[in-house]
């Protein structure tokens, strides 16, 4: 009988969790319930990783609670700061991110003196996810300045989350118009269920390793194009075509030659990606600041083209990477700004994994040779019993 075999298991629904799902009514993505758009545009992001970890929103009183303990952990230690100077400044920033949360491990267990409470309580995680969760703006805009062979820039503690990973990037306040857009693609990125990097730290946490060995894995999946590396390769076509009376002649020949066409299509959602009208209503307000309508017309004229022609909508990495653009990031720094809001629906995840946890370990159809034997080569007793008890189980 054949194997009912379901590549890259589309389909499988291989556990519950209670961290986000697509509405299929309303085609809204929910996080604990909540439509993203709406917190999108009512949250800050702090709230929202609040409400990932938690299960419900902050008041006043719990929201400033954890902004105190975000600003303790924003600075960039010494120790990891050597790491990243280690690396090659020609080297993927993915690479310079999972080195970072490696060594921040590192640090951790040994300042904890003993690596065999590295699985870690359930509190000692949460504590573990808000300091990566503060951390990582420092990681990715370093990794950005020194790449352009600038220094790094110390954290202020009287900005938020949003305005504090700019002024520590660019060594300016941003405008409050960018600032309410990069903190919004940071919620749309939060979180998005049983996708392959957070599916990776979920296998991970299955084996009860820990938590940093869980998030490094899942940079690692995070870091393939058709993953994470998509809002990179969406830049990497507007540049290619260039101009919008281009777009027609580059996407004849993009089809013709069976290319992938980033930014485009979705294995969940198949009437248009949920996130898109939030990011989109945050670009065009982007590209009305900083005077760049050339920025819009490219964005519209592929995405009517593409969607005439394939019936395929854009998703959430369609207009974030334009927006990243505008906001002076390099291309290179998309998808560790992934990094830096999935690390909030990542942790999600690995708590919830270990609350209930089962080694993930599902099972192949084998399509190799049949059994086969070396000339010449005889058994010894012990082969020879396990042979005759698995003869006699039969």
């Amino acid at each position: 009988m054949s194997e009912d075999i379901k590549k890259g298991l589309d389909g499988v629904v291989v556990d519950y969790t209670a961290v986000s799902k697509v509405n299929p009514l309303t085609n809204s993505l929910l996080y604990r319930g909540y439509p993203v758009q709406e917190l999108a545009g009512t949250q800050p992001f702090e709230a929202v990783a609040y409400l990932l970890w938690n299960g419900e929103l902050p008041n006043e009183a719990e929201l400033a609670e954890f902004r105190a303990t975000e600003r303790q952990h924003r600075a960039l230690a010494p120790e990891v700061k050597q790491v990243i100077d280690l690396m090659p400044t020609g080297a993927h920033p993915m690479d310079e991110v999972r080195t970072a949360v490696s060594a921040i491990g590192a640090k951790d267990f040994a300042d904890g003196g003993s690596v065999l409470d590295a699985t870690g309580t359930p509190a000692q995680n949460l504590e573990r996810s808000a300091r990566l969760f503060a951390a990582l703006p420092a990681i990715v805009a370093y990794g950005q300045r020194r790449r352009r062979g600038e220094d790094l820039i110390e954290p202020r503690d009287d900005l938020d989350y949003a305005a504090n990973f700019l002024w520590m990037t660019f060594g300016e306040e941003a405008d409050p118009v960018v600032v309410d857009a990069f903190n919004r693609s940071m919620i749309l990125y939060a979180e998005h269920s049983f996708n392959a990097s957070t599916f990776t730290a979920r296998v991970v946490t299955s084996t009860l390793s820990d938590l940093y060995s869980a998030v490094t894995a899942a940079i690692g999946a995070l870091k393939g194009p058709l993953h994470g590396g998509a809002n990179e390769a969406v830049l990497h076509v507007f540049h290619e075509i260039g101009s919008p009376d281009q777009v027609s002649a580059w996407l004849d020949t993009a089809l013709a030659e069976k290319r992938k066409i980033m930014g485009f299509g979705h294995r969940v959602y198949k009437r248009g990606d949920s996130r898109v009208p939030t990011m989109q209503a945050a670009l065009e307000t982007l590209a009305e600041h900083y005077d760049r309508p050339e920025v819009l017309d490219l964005y519209r004229t592929l995405e009517a083209e593409f969607v005439g022609r394939k019936g395929i909508y854009p998703n959430l990495d369609y207009p974030s990477g334009p927006a990243y653009d505008l906001m002076g990031f390099d291309v290179l720094t998309f998808t560790p700004l992934f990094v830096a809001a999935r690390i909030t629906g990542w942790t999600a995840h690995i708590l919830e994994q270990a609350a209930a946890n089962a080694l993930i370990r599902p099972l192949a159809a084998y399509n190799g040779p049949d059994e086969r034997h070396i000339d010449g080569y005889v058994a010894n007793a012990a082969e020879l019993a396990a042979a005759d008890r698995a003869e006699e189980a039969v």
